[in-house]
């Protein structure tokens, strides 16, 4: 005896799926079709007339700071000043000074 499913009968009874039987449908399928459950990139574009993509702006990678004070903990700034420049100890310790 044949049972007619419809595609109603079919999304209520995915819909009572527990999520690891649905992982494992998705699994089988994959398997069985020779297909990927994942998303496909589709190039979207919006109604209307085609708009000229903006110049990117390249992104700054140097930048000039001013050190005005050391503050209230002078030997942590003096670390970073070494750590970011690359500087001694006696250097950065020179040009924390000078601020």
């Amino acid at each position: 005896m044949e049972t007619n499913l419809t595609k109603e009968d079919v999304i209520k009874f995915i819909e009572n799926m527990t999520v690891l039987e649905l992982s494992e449908l998705v699994k089988e399928l994959e398997e069985r079709f020779g297909v990927s459950a994942a998303a496909a990139a589709v190039p979207v574009m919006a109604a209307g007339a085609p708009v000229a993509e903006a110049p990117k702006e390249e992104e700054k990678t140097e930048f000039n700071v001013i050190l005005v004070s050391a503050g209230d903990k002078k030997i942590q700034v003096i670390k970073e000043v070494r750590a970011i420049t690359g500087l001694g100890l006696k250097e950065a310790k020179d040009l924390v000074d000078g601020a």
